[in-house]
């Protein structure tokens, strides 16, 4: 479950961010997360795997779900696809390139802000695939 293939689906267009009010973003993102955390606890429930495409960015999101997977008996993984400037950089630029969910505008700034406020996970039972430049 992704929510950016969500706002694709219900706005039919790239770059909710840049078109919607800040405010009305967080909002619509606020919103699919809960329809997809419901979602998730049903799949859990009919004994469904899961795969959860977020970018869990701080530790306090990914604590939340691996205690909600918990709770519910089931198991998590936590895969971090490690990337470093460059590769992170080259591809946001094929995906500004792109039509679809997965097209995204970043520019310098916000990717500076990005890469500040993820808190890599350390010690978390984390499954790390390096990813190359190439």
């Amino acid at each position: 479950m992704s929510i950016d293939e969500v706002v694709w689906q219900r706005l039919g267009q790239r770059d909710a961010g840049l078109v919607l009010e800040a405010d009305a973003f967080d909002r619509l993102k606020e919103v699919i997360r809960r329809e997809q955390r419901q979602e998730l606890v049903e799949l859990m429930l009919a004994g469904r795997d899961v795969v959860v495409d977020y970018s869990f960015w701080s530790r306090a999101a990914r604590d939340d779900y691996k205690a909600l997977i918990e709770s519910h008996g089931c198991h998590w993984e936590l895969v971090h696809l490690k990337a470093d400037r460059t590769t992170l950089e080259r591809r946001l630029e094929v995906r500004s390139g792109v039509e679809g969910a997965n097209a995204v505008t970043v520019d310098e700034a916000l990717f500076n802000r990005y890469l500040a406020g993820f808190e890599e996970p350390k010690g978390e039972g984390e499954q790390v695939v390096i990813q190359s430049s190439t």
